[in-house]
């Protein structure tokens, strides 16, 4: 089984500076007519965030965690990264304005890469309801080439995620914050946004984990399988 400690890690994360303006670089499985210029470019190694994302009551922190377990690799609660004014907010069922949010995606980011210094991969729940909050998180393959963005995108409808919150026991987000998040909800394209892992979650929780488990097993594959086949060798410094 794949896992973070089963991928190689030449050496430590390394991120590049701040200053240097790199071009996004993210690199999938290999086609025909890719440019094999672009391949020569490539790093010589990969890291991955994925990051498990939908509305209040999707089952984020259900799937985040069970991938993480399975892959043996880190997990990050976004919702533990909001401001006390952001949580004080949605207790109030006050919906947050992107100005709320900004600060919130860029830490989650940076919590992210930061895992990345023990880990090839990394897990991270954000409801990303929005193509440019996707954006800021999309940012960390600007800073560091190496870094691979992925999103798992858990789909259900408004009824049953009504009814999933309101079961919820000391949750800040409640029921009537559900409709909100629905109406900001910009549901990804996976022919525009090709980092987007889509599943459905009106199965059985066993069989949406399974599935995403599975789903993110492949996408690793094909990272290890492309490098094997497509980019140097590593030798040790």
């Amino acid at each position: 089984m794949l896992s973070a400690e089963s991928l190689p890690r030449p050496h430590l994360f390394r991120p590049i500076s701040p200053l240097r303006k790199t071009k996004p670089l993210r690199m999938e499985p290999p086609t025909s007519s890719q440019d094999v210029a672009t391949h020569a470019t490539a790093p010589n190694h990969f890291e991955h965030i994925f990051i498990v994302t939908g509305p209040a009551g999707c089952g984020k922190t259900t799937v985040a965690q069970f991938a993480a377990n399975n892959v043996n690799a880190p997990y990050i609660e976004g919702d533990d990264y909001h401001s006390k004014a952001n949580k004080d907010k949605m207790a109030n069922g006050i919906p947050l304005t992107d100005a709320d949010r900004w600060d919130w995606l860029i830490t989650l980011k940076d919590a992210a890469i930061q895992k990345l210094q023990t880990s090839n991969i990394v897990f991270v729940t954000c409801s990303a309801l929005k193509k440019k909050y996707r954006d800021v998180m999309r940012v960390a393959n600007y800073e560091h080439p190496s870094v691979q963005i992925h999103f798992v995108y858990l789909k259900v409808d408004e009824e049953v995620l009504q009814k999933r919150v309101a079961s919820r026991v000391g949750h800040y987000m409640k029921a009537d914050m559900v409709h909100s998040q629905m109406v900001a909800l910009e549901e990804p394209d996976v022919e525009e946004e090709t980092d987007v892992i889509k599943i459905d979650v009106r199965n059985d929780k066993e069989v949406v984990e399974q599935e995403a488990l599975t789903k993110v097993q492949a996408k690793i594959k094909e990272y290890e399988d492309f490098k094997k086949t497509h980019l140097p060798a590593t030798t040790q410094p």
